[in-house]
């Protein structure tokens, strides 16, 4: 969605005193009639702001899609914390109000939804990057839950090609947050391009073990920032942050060094980061060189089309990936050449067709 439509529904809010809630929906098709679809959804946001430019704003983005698509009523509440409790919380006020179709970004959100699915059974939800489980290693998708991951390493590994293509040779870093599966797979797939690229591209990338930092949190800045501006005295032309706000410090870094004069690169993650790294307003320059994308607002969109369709898969597992096109590369890419898009996207159809394989382990590309 555009990035207008979210600033248009927070100012609603805000007019109205009601920051955090969203209101009654009439849309009207392309002969000038109204539709309205008779489901109310709801998110409870993760840290952050639901304009981080990250999980909250993709997930968002695809509930105001449908918003507008669909005729959907939507609203949204930011807990005040970030423990079960929090979340809990949340979802009971949604709930309470009617909003029975519930979306949640972010593995903290497991055991929330473990309790909730079947304390409000009629109610759907729907967790992204997560399973449900009891806190003790019980998981169970429940009939009126629907579990939602991504390919990181496919997408991890076509930026890694792309960032290949686009340098021809020299160091490249990984900055992750916490050491968890999404981060890892991030980090393997992109290691697994600049390896691919070096043996069937003609690239000259590498990436040293020194330059693969887990910084142990999603929300640390200043230590973002530091991580970078150490891999960037070490030589390093790219890094590739799959970080939260420490990938933001990491960006932070990259900007300021490119307006001293060096030239620097950051690659994004989860949606298209390339207007946080800008660092000259009138000309449109970012250092972002590119962003491996999961299509948040897709997964988030789809799912409740089906529930309007009848189609809601409750007790499924899915994954979005390059057979569905659940991950790639922004749709633009400005700071990569047309050279570069053409095998990247060449790439992405070997990995869609099964003549990639990615592994989502450690380890070298499977053949």
């Amino acid at each position: 969605m555009k990035k207008k439509l979210i600033a248009l529904t927070l100012a609603a809010l805000m007019a109205t005193g009601l920051v955090g809630c969203g209101g009654g929906n009439t849309n009207t098709t392309g002969n000038g009639e109204e539709k309205k679809a008779d489901l109310k959804v709801g998110m409870v946001t993760d840290a952050g702001t639901i304009d981080d430019k990250s999980f909250n704003q993709g997930t968002w983005e695809g509930i105001l899609k449908a918003e507008e698509e669909l005729g959907i009523e939507t609203n949204y509440l930011k807990p005040a914390g970030t423990t079960e409790a929090d979340y809990i919380k949340e979802i009971q006020n949604l709930y309470d109000t009617g909003y029975k179709f519930i979306v949640t970004p972010g593995f903290k959100f497991e055991t929330a939804i473990y309790n909730s699915q079947s304390k409000y059974e009629d109610a759907k939800f729907v967790i992204i990057d997560g399973a449900p489980h009891s806190g003790n290693g019980e998981y169970d998708v429940a009939d009126n839950t629907v579990s939602i991951f991504f390919a990181e390493e496919q997408a991890g590994f076509l930026v890694g090609v792309a960032a290949s293509l686009e340098l021809k040779e020299g160091e490249l870093g990984f900055i992750g947050g916490m050491e968890i599966p999404a981060p890892q797979k991030f980090n393997w797939g992109f290691q697994q391009g600049i390896k691919y690229a070096n043996e069937n591209l003609g690239t000259n990338m590498s990436i040293k073990p020194e330059n693969v930092v887990y910084q142990g949190s999603f929300d640390n800045v200043a230590a973002g920032q530091q991580l970078a501006a150490t891999m960037y005295d070490n030589g390093v032309k790219a890094i590739f942050a799959a970080a939260g706000g420490v990938g933001v410090g990491a960006i932070t870094e990259a900007k300021q060094r490119v307006q001293a004069g060096e030239d620097v690169w950051m690659i994004g993650v989860d949606v298209d980061q390339f207007a946080d790294g800008i660092y000259d307003e009138a000309e449109g320059k970012s250092v972002i060189l590119t962003s491996a994308v999961k299509k948040l607002d897709t997964a988030t969109f789809d799912m409740i089309q089906d529930e309007l369709n009848g189609e809601f898969k409750g007790g499924e597992i899915l994954t979005f990936d390059a057979t569905n096109d659940g991950i790639g590369l922004p749709d633009e890419n400005p700071n990569l050449s047309e050279d570069t898009i053409a095998k990247v996207s060449e790439v992405y159809e070997k990995i869609k067709n099964g003549e990639i394989t990615v592994s989502n382990e450690q380890g070298d590309l499977i053949k």
